[in-house]
């Protein structure tokens, strides 16, 4: 179930991952995430169904954290013709390729484990229960704030610049000319 605070939101979010046949020799098999389960219980590694060399994984199950400082990011989310959340899976020791780190509905903080390189970051599309969630979530907290045009400091207009420029160069009029031709001169 959800568990709620003044802050953030939290949903149980269960990944499966497909295993396939790699298409090159050097990667035996390729893995991508296919479904989100939301509400799931706790599994690691449990096999859904096995068709030949195909295979689906319950890989696990984690929190979808909702926070309502990034209900802008979630916004930006929402509007994409196909809404996703984003599974980042860290490459494993253990008897399994991955572990799962992180789910989030976040593109900002996707992308920000996708910059590292360590990590597998990957879309998934979100099921339309767990898009419900997410958008009554961001249409509570959301809040769009008004255009702010700047305004020119005051202390920044009108001051005096003594001293800036080249101090070989004689002419006040023309401070930032090449002393090049000055060096010419004198050495005649």
């Amino acid at each position: 179930m959800a568990t709620t605070d003044s802050r953030s939101i939290e949903l149980p979010v269960g990944v499966t991952l497909m295993r396939k046949p790699g298409v090159t020799r050097w990667q035996k098999w390729t893995w991508t995430p296919t479904a989100l389960l939301p509400g799931a219980g706790e599994a690691h590694w449990k096999l859904l169904r096995e068709e030949g060399d195909v295979a689906e994984y319950h890989v696990g199950t984690l929190p979808l954290t909702l926070w309502r400082t990034d209900a802008e990011a979630y916004r930006i989310n929402l509007a994409e013709p196909v809404v996703c959340a984003y599974v980042v899976l860290q490459p494993s020791d253990g008897d399994w390729p991955y572990a799962l780190k992180l789910i989030t509905a976040n593109p900002n903080e996707a992308m920000q484990y996708a910059e590292g390189g360590d990590d597998l970051v990957e879309k998934v599309p979100m099921p339309p229960a767990l898009v419900a969630w997410v958008q009554d979530w961001t249409d509570q907290h959301f809040v769009e704030e008004p255009f702010k045009k700047r305004k020119r400091k005051r202390y920044l207009e009108d001051k005096v610049e003594d001293g800036k420029g080249d101090p070989r160069i004689a002419q006040v009029s023309d401070v930032y000319r090449a002393p090049s031709r000055d060096r010419k001169r004198g050495s005649s």
